[in-house]
């Protein structure tokens, strides 16, 4: 049995499935009172990074930030949000930004910096610095101290700004489209 997953691990690139990318997924604490996790962190980023006062505090900051990192790796390959790849362009484009400007180390594992940012999100929300700081470990971050230091005075990410309104409308799109199709359905209300 081993033989043949090893076998077939190594022809999947082959017949046009290509290598596994590195995924993520939300910590349990970032979808408190939202059914669906994608859903929930397509919104509130979209909302945090094209609003003012959206950013208001490094903490909601770490959590926006995380979910632009989740979303980047994890849209391409949801087919619930059609991966379109122009939002996919666009999300990667967004994740290039954040990485360079809070430090992000080039190659770092997406789900290490997923839960580094969450981790660092709820330290911050309970006042406690150092604990934020340990949470950015150097692996992921080039120096937790300075992401810090970022994340208290994010200015704007017109990438980020840009790509969470389009995986915003993107998104949608495809629930209008999902309405229109059901038996019955109608977006202006008639049956």
């Amino acid at each position: 049995m081993r033989g043949f997953i090893t076998t077939l691990a190594l022809l999947l690139p082959v017949i046009g499935c290509g290598p596994l990318s590195p995924g993520a997924s939300l910590p349990y604490d970032a979808t408190l009172g939202a059914a669906d996790p994608t859903r929930g962190a397509i919104f509130s980023t979209a909302y945090a990074f094209n609003n003012p006062g959206g950013l208001a505090t490094p903490a909601i900051a770490a959590r926006a930030a995380a979910n632009v990192e989740f979303l980047a790796v994890s849209l391409p390959h949801d087919a619930r949000y059609g991966s379109s790849p122009t939002v996919n362009q666009q999300m990667a484009a967004a994740r290039r930004e954040m990485h360079a400007a809070l430090g992000i180390v080039e190659g770092a594992n997406p789900q290490l910096v997923v839960n580094g940012l969450y981790a660092a999100s709820r330290a911050l929300a309970a006042g406690d610095n150092a604990a934020a700081e340990r949470a950015l470990a150097p692996a992921v971050f080039s120096n937790g101290g300075e992401t810090l230091r970022r994340l208290a005075a994010m200015g704007p990410w017109p990438r980020t700004a840009e790509a969470t309104a389009m995986a915003e409308r993107e998104h949608l799109r495809i629930e209008q489209e999902r309405i229109n199709s059901q038996p019955g359905g109608d977006s202006s209300g008639r049956n």
